[in-house]
């Protein structure tokens, strides 16, 4: 799948929606693009512009949007300033948010990019609000 297929003018929108759905503070949508990279197709809050340029494109397998894409299921860091598993890289540090998730967004059963959300403080995501987010995820590609 291109990165730009099937995303519509109001993913902005529907991107402020899962951010306020789910209680967080920012957001972010990555799909892959024809060179098999993950490439940032839209921001919800603010992103200092550091970390914009380095998650603009994202290597599948690096960080936490990379990740969730090559195993194809969540991410999340209670805390991804004080983590220490090697998933969360520098860049996501520099975002200043504490408790972060990112999902695999399916297309049918194929992972074609990742849903990323984060909140100032430190957060545990549920299984329920896993499921959910990857739902939504899988929304935002096919509607």
């Amino acid at each position: 799948m291109a990165a730009d297929t099937a995303i519509t003018n109001d993913t902005a929108h529907a991107l402020g929606r899962i951010v306020r759905d789910f209680g967080a503070e920012t957001g972010t949508l990555h799909l892959i693009g024809n060179d098999g990279l993950l490439h940032l197709k839209e921001v919800c809050g603010h992103f200092p512009p550091p970390v914009l340029d380095v998650i603009r494109t994202i290597p599948v397998g690096k960080g936490m949007a990379g990740l969730a894409v090559e195993r194809g299921q969540p991410v999340d860091a209670c805390n991804i300033q004080t983590d220490t598993s090697g998933d969360v890289r520098p860049g996501a540090k520099a975002t200043g948010m504490e408790g972060a998730i990112v999902v695999p967004v399916f297309n049918g059963q194929r992972v074609v990019g990742a849903l990323g959300i984060a909140n100032r403080g430190e957060r545990t995501f549920s299984d329920q609000e896993r499921g959910a987010l990857i739902a939504a995820g899988r929304a935002l590609v096919t509607r």
